[in-house]
């Protein structure tokens, strides 16, 4: 009898037990604060639109934050399209992809502005660290959040990439069909950009110098050294500064595009680290991209834009249905921020017509 009692007792230990295992595997439920934006230099809301910052986990269990855009006379019981939107590489969510946020608001859509992991207020060390795999699965974290939102449709999610981003989105809605329509703007190849340079302007014997240094690097970091940082832009102009880097640095070096993430500094806005940054040698995200449709593909890039050879490619490649829009007299970082120029109707009748 004393045997049975004994045994009993453990086994309701080992329940216990079990029981409080499980409470502590749930899943975090995603934050959801209403926030002001008049602290924000660098993009502007309608006081019409609800601004929230929220939190959620993406598949490695790195949280993800991001701004949620909401236009106030938007019921919250009936279900809604949505748009996430990728910031530029090396960028945060308050430097572009919030202005896209924020005006596609105005359009009627329920917008998600979100910092990749690694940058700005996600999760990631070290920071500034360069995982094209992680950033792809955040924009589908978006989404895991978006559909489960009582006032979301999840069958109308869209997805925008800027600059680096549209390289992302494209790698991710390869492989989530959750994604119904997919537009990118000013898109850098980041593989591509990293392997070639511009115009394919980077030797092989260029590409493998770059490759030896990160891989040396790394011994540094795995003893303790102290990290090092590559690429991104310039902090001052000379008479020798290329004009690209003109460009980049009249956004991000100016109050126009300015913006320290907290726990950051500015002599490390823009810069990924060296010894990471290397992975983009091995991103192809244009292989396959026909198996996209039928999703509808959107390429907007400026007519002038430096950049404009990868959504060419993009375009080349993709299958349809899809479009390549150029924005006459625009640049590469123009399309950032300038909302004059940025065809913001052409991607809410678009979003309208695929959502």
């Amino acid at each position: 009898m004393k045997k049975s009692i004994t045994t009993a007792m453990v086994f309701l230990l080992f329940l216990g037990e079990a029981s409080a295992q499980n409470q502590n595997q749930q899943p975090k439920k995603p934050e959801m604060k209403l926030i002001s934006t008049e602290q924000y230099a660098t993009f502007k809301v309608r006081s019409n639109i609800e601004v929230y910052q929220v939190t959620f986990k993406n598949q490695y269990n790195m949280n993800v934050s991001g701004h949620l855009f909401i236009p106030e006379n938007f019921s919250k019981t009936e279900k809604h399209p949505a748009i996430v939107v990728g910031h530029p590489m090396g960028a945060v969510k308050e430097q572009s992809a919030d202005v896209y946020a924020s005006k596609m608001a105005e359009k009627g859509f329920i917008t998600l502005a979100i910092d990749l992991s690694f940058w700005g207020e996600s999760e990631g060390k070290p920071r500034n660290a360069v995982a094209p795999d992680i950033y792809a699965e955040d924009f589908s974290a978006a989404v895991d959040f978006l559909g489960t939102r009582a006032f979301i449709d999840r069958n109308r999610i869209g997805i925008l990439g800027i600059c680096g981003s549209g390289s992302f989105v494209i790698s991710a809605a390869k492989i989530d069909p959750r994604m119904k329509a997919i537009a990118t703007v000013s898109m850098y190849d980041m593989g591509a950009a990293n392997r070639n340079a511009l115009n394919h302007s980077q030797t092989l014997d260029q590409r493998k110098k770059i490759i030896a240094e990160a891989a040396e690097q790394r011994y540094i970091e795995f003893n303790g050294g102290e990290i090092k940082y590559t690429g991104g832009t310039v902090h001052q102009l000379d008479k020798d500064t290329p004009p690209i880097q003109r460009e980049f640095y009249d956004f991000y070096r100016t109050p126009r595009g300015e913006y320290t993430p907290k726990g950051s500094s500015p002599e490390l806005t823009t810069h990924p680290t060296l010894s990471s940054n290397i992975k983009f040698m091995n991103f192809y995200p244009f292989n396959d991209i026909e198996t996209i449709s039928p999703r509808p593909m959107l390429f907007i890039t400026g007519d002038q834009a430096h950049s404009k050879e990868f959504s060419e490619e993009a375009y080349r490649l993709a299958a349809e249905p899809k479009e390549l829009y150029y924005v006459p007299k625009a640049g590469h970082v123009d399309l950032y921020d300038k909302t004059d120029l940025i065809p913001f109707e052409k991607l809410s009748m678009f979003f309208q017509k695929n959502l």
